[in-house]
């Protein structure tokens, strides 16, 4: 069958990509992308047509990724971070099931190390209990739904990963996000700025507290950002990192044996 991947690269540059990702993209004829993250691919797509477009176009690149692939060329549409985190996963299938193409095309999508793991492997152990992964974009959904999730995810002791805070127009959502933090006790939370870009990367660990007192001026928060908000029983180690218990040392003493 024709063939399309849906090829995750992983948080930003080119450190996270996947042997499966590489064999993918060197596979394929044509690849499509988001314009900024095909700049960061430039070693891996020398001799291949390359196809990209800006933010919002996300329509117009998936139904070109599509049409490409019925041309009987195998194709590969990019996808920073996880291809089913927030990723182009979901359009692609939709537009493929709207016009019931599955009998002409192969979909083949290709997971990847999103940002999320990506930040917590560099500050410690934040999400070795359950977690919940939330974006802040209003764009496809609604601000309602999204409060309701996050005080939700915080009021179940999730650990809470945000994506998507804010843009220069977009802060209705992260204020929105401030005043639901502050209606909890205070949490270990950690922001995360390009990660995986090596050059810009930046991440500290700090409090909900001064997440909230900072608000809007905080200067590392945009679209670029991850926060990761602990639960009830994350906290610092003595150098520094984060950690949320599993729970071993209270059931288990150190030997191994049962309490």
């Amino acid at each position: 069958m024709k063939k399309l991947y849906i090829v995750s690269t992983g948080a930003g540059g080119t450190s996270y990509l996947t042997r499966q990702a590489l064999d993918a993209i060197a596979e394929s004829e044509v690849v499509v992308g988001y314009t900024k993250y095909l700049k960061e691919l430039k070693e891996e797509l020398v001799g291949k047509e390359l196809f990209n477009s800006g933010m919002t176009k996300e329509i117009a690149r998936c139904t070109q990724a599509i049409d490409f692939a019925l041309e009987g060329r195998t194709t590969t549409i990019v996808s920073n971070g996880d291809v089913n985190v927030y990723g182009m996963a979901t359009l692609i299938v939709e537009l493929i099931d709207d016009r019931n193409l599955w009998d002409e095309l192969e979909v083949i999508s290709v997971p990847g190390v999103t940002s999320v793991f990506a930040a917590a492997s560099k500050v410690g152990a934040p999400l070795s209990q359950d977690f919940a992964v939330i974006s802040l974009s209003d764009r496809l959904t609604d601000p309602d739904m999204i409060n309701k999730r996050i005080f939700n995810a915080i009021d179940a002791d999730f650990v809470t990963a945000i994506y998507n805070p804010k843009s220069k127009k977009r802060i209705q959502p992260y204020l929105d996000f401030l005043e639901i933090l502050g209606k909890f006790d205070e949490r270990v939370v950690t922001v995360a700025q390009n990660v995986g870009r090596d050059e810009k990367e930046l991440i500290a660990v700090t409090t909900s507290t001064d997440l909230i007192e900072q608000g809007l001026d905080h200067p590392d928060v945009g679209m670029s950002t991850l926060i990761i908000v602990g639960n009830s029983n994350s906290k610092l180690t003595k150098n520094g990192k984060v950690l949320t218990p599993r729970g071993y040392l209270k059931k288990y003493e150190t030997t191994g044996e049962l309490k």
